[in-house]
């Protein structure tokens, strides 16, 4: 019989490098990834100080020079988190071809460089590893006003899949995880606004958005020895989101409060 020794994740011994992890999603992965016991750095433009024990290293993620030298200082990961990204909110006709290529360069182009930087060391120092993406429900679907994040979060998932075939004989996994509506400095205002996220929420059915630490805890079961068989998979992070065509909440049998749908009993 298969017996557990622990039931908690632990990443002790192993380096972590999460990009786009000064606010928000990457944040609470960073912070997630600290308290499972691994030494964490941060690649981030952003350079605000940090409230827990993590190694900020200025980086610029759309320049492959400063991804080179940031993995300089992180030395070889065992867990790479691809993190950073943007979203601009944007009609078909209002997408300019300077929105579309600022959007490509940050959640595409970066996105592939950092993996195809960190799985080269990896690889070089033969002790295999694992990559987490941040990808999106967005991958799937075409959200009005996000055409140009919405195609690159379409790739992401193009990027996953060869990446897992090519990397799985080096021992490297990669997967990705697919946010819903996460609470974070780019979504507050949509939080803000009742009127928004009740008929929003009202096609999720746990009835409400979710919180950047409850990604990040999906993030690192993927990176950890836990999803040890798993590579090239996607993990939705979306209450349900995905799964229903029609919302299971309906006026009269529930009831909208502070921000979430409860039943009425």
């Amino acid at each position: 019989m298969y017996i557990l020794n622990t039931m908690e994740i632990s990443l002790n011994g192993k380096t972590a490098v999460v990009t786009g992890g000064a606010h928000g999603i990457g944040r609470a992965m960073a912070e997630c990834l600290h308290a499972c016991g691994a030494s964490v750095y941060i690649f981030d433009i952003d350079q605000t100080p940090l409230e827990f024990p993590a190694q900020l290293v200025s980086c610029d993620v759309t320049s492959r020079d400063s991804l080179s030298a940031a993995f300089d200082i992180s030395g070889v990961p065992d867990v790479l988190l691809i993190n950073a990204g943007t979203g601009i909110v944007k009609s078909l006709d209002e997408t300019t071809r300077d929105v579309w290529d600022k959007t490509i360069s940050l959640n595409l182009t970066a996105a592939f460089e950092t993996l195809q930087i960190g799985a080269a060391r990896m690889k070089a120092a033969g002790r295999g590893g694992s990559i987490v993406l941040t990808a999106s429900t967005n991958s799937y679907d075409g959200e009005e006003n996000l055409i140009a994040y919405n195609a690159t979060k379409a790739g992401v998932l193009g990027i996953l899949h060869t990446a897992a075939n090519e990397l799985g004989p080096f021992g490297i996994r990669v997967n990705a995880v697919n946010p819903g509506l996460i609470r974070t400095r780019l979504t507050q205002s949509a939080f803000d606004s009742p009127e928004v996220i009740r008929e929003y929420f009202r096609a999720i059915p746990m009835g409400r958005g979710g919180e950047p630490s409850e990604v990040a805890k999906a993030a690192v079961f993927l990176a950890s020895d836990w999803a040890g068989y798993i590579t090239g998979a996607t993990l939705l992070v979306d209450g349900g989101q995905m799964c229903c065509k029609f919302g299971p909440w309906k006026d009269g049998e529930a009831e909208f409060v502070d921000g979430a749908w409860r039943r009425v009993t």
